[in-house]
């Protein structure tokens, strides 16, 4: 898991580094955390703009 691109839900289409994105994600409960990318990999899912675009 560590070390693997996020993939676009609608396309598969990697994520890349820079790249916009829309990560749909629910609003955590607890505050002060850190590693946000783990936690975006892990919670959210996520769409490629041109994907976003689409709809």
């Amino acid at each position: 898991m560590f070390g693997e691109e996020p993939k676009c839900t609608e396309c598969g289409k990697e994520i890349k580094g820079d790249e916009v994105v829309f990560v749909k994600i629910r609003y955590p409960k607890r505050k002060g955390f850190t590693e946000i990318k783990a936690y975006l990999q892990n919670e959210g899912s996520f769409l490629c703009e041109q994907c976003f675009n689409k709809k």
